[in-house]
């Protein structure tokens, strides 16, 4: 029943989809983040996410994934309200406290309406029962994908460069800038998660895809070449020695 309730064919699969190889792919849809302590769930939806092509990241305590989401942040969280050491609606707490807007899908078997009223009142976008169709969980992901991209629009201006998403185009004062595709890469990865930094792991999955068999240090070239091309109009990428990159604007 769990099996076909999460979308995967058998329990046995259940089991060892934490073990299989993630997808390969140039571009990774989105950066989702799993917080489920039920580990055969968690695996479940992470298996699927990652075939429709998101990089996926399974946390399985409140404490862990507080620490993730302050450091490393996710595109999207999907949140369990009971989890150990810290509750998932102390997580969204404290994460919209920070200003941060990610949005949360809540996944719970409470299914009161006081408790969905709480859930959306502390932050959340959305709130999904147990047991629920993985259809349905990808359909709400969706949505929030698509209003996501309204609330942040298609143009993201770094300094006197302007980073159009929706067609992938770099421009200084309207000229195009012409980058590589993998320094494009890294560059649409550190914009997207401006402000914070970046490990090397992430920006691996950014650019040569999720699973791929590449050293840390493959990336290093793309992002010292990027970092040439951006100084002279006001883009800085910091290096955070043993942590990864930070995209700043420097004019």
């Amino acid at each position: 029943m769990i099996a076909k309730l999460y979308g995967v064919d058998s329990p046995v699969d259940l089991l060892i989809m934490g073990d299989q190889p993630c997808a390969k792919l140039a571009d990774p849809d989105m950066r989702i983040a799993i917080v489920e302590d039920n580990e055969t769930l968690a695996n479940a939806i992470a298996y699927r996410l990652r075939d429709r092509g998101h990089a996926v990241d399974v946390l399985h305590d409140g404490e862990h994934a507080d620490d993730f989401l302050a450091q490393d942040g996710a595109d999207l969280v999907v949140l369990d309200i009971n989890l150990p050491r810290r509750s998932g609606l102390e997580i969204l707490s404290a994460l919209r406290a920070r200003g941060d807007g990610t949005p949360v899908i809540l996944l719970t078997a409470r299914s009161e309406t006081s408790d969905r009223v709480a859930g959306l009142d502390t932050g959340a976008d959305d709130y999904l029962v147990k047991p629920f169709e993985m259809d349905e969980l990808e359909a709400r992901i969706r949505a929030l994908s698509r209003r996501k991209d309204l609330d942040y629009g298609a143009q993201e201006v770094l300094g006197s460069v302007t980073f159009d998403r929706s067609t992938r185009q770099v421009s200084v004062a309207g000229a195009a800038l012409d980058i590589p595709r993998r320094e494009l890469a890294v560059l649409e990865c550190l914009a997207e998660r401006r402000g914070r930094i970046v490990s090397k792991a992430q920006l691996i999955e950014h650019v040569y895809g999720v699973g791929a068999d590449v050293e840390d240090s493959a990336i290093e070239p793309h992002v010292s070449r990027l970092r040439k091309r951006l100084a002279p109009h006001g883009v800085g990428i910091k290096t955070a020695r043993g942590l990864g990159y930070l995209l700043e604007v420097t004019g």
